[in-house]
């Protein structure tokens, strides 16, 4: 019940739907990226992250400063395709495609840069 209960409330919260749903068609993203698609601190999204993470639906690795955070290999396959059905041609998934479009055109060193500090990118 614990389980259910954690993925619940990870999921009760729009803009973790949007990362899942980001990180549903890219294979992983690195928190400076997450950051640039929902335009916030990077504190905030840190703590966003935790809360996917604990609920273990995602993963992280970090690659020298980078923090690049992916789906779970166990991610529950029925909840994975619910969430397509449900988000994949909402107004807000559309625009958040458009803009990682845009985003992952940048190395993270350069995104950063455009973030203005490098402690952007440390998750």
């Amino acid at each position: 019940m614990e389980t259910a209960l954690a993925i619940t409330k990870a999921l009760a919260d729009g803009n973790r739907l949007r990362v899942v749903m980001a990180l549903t068609e890219q294979a992983e993203l690195c928190i400076c990226q997450i950051t640039e698609m929902l335009g916030w601190s990077t504190a905030t999204v840190s703590r966003h992250m935790s809360v996917l993470q604990n609920a273990r639906l995602v993963k992280s690795r970090k690659d020298g400063r980078w923090v690049f955070y992916r789906l779970a290999e166990d991610f529950p396959e029925p909840l994975k395709r619910w969430i397509i059905e449900s988000l994949n041609t909402t107004e807000e998934i559309s625009s958040d495609r458009n803009n990682l479009k845009a985003i992952l055109s940048f190395e993270p060193d350069e995104l950063c840069r455009r973030q203005k500090t490098k402690r952007s990118c440390h998750g």
